[in-house]
């Protein structure tokens, strides 16, 4: 049996941390796309107001399968 998978690329964030960011892009991504086979996490951001954190951010690839 073939498989094809695609790619697609996402960003995500939460006030909590970059773990949270990522089940929020997970969750929000599985939603629409069918057949997630993983994630790739390909860079981690923090945003800053006034001297604090005020949002961790990650941009992510969400690898799914095709269904055919």
């Amino acid at each position: 049996m073939e498989r094809v998978a695609r790619i697609s690329e996402i960003i995500a964030a939460s006030p909590v941390g970059f773990d949270d960011a990522i089940k929020v892009g997970f969750e929000r991504a599985s939603r629409t796309l069918r057949g997630i086979t993983g994630l790739r996490v390909l860079e981690q951001r923090v945003s800053v107001d006034h001297g604090e954190i005020k949002e961790y951010r990650v941009r992510c690839e969400v690898i799914f399968v095709l269904e055919g």
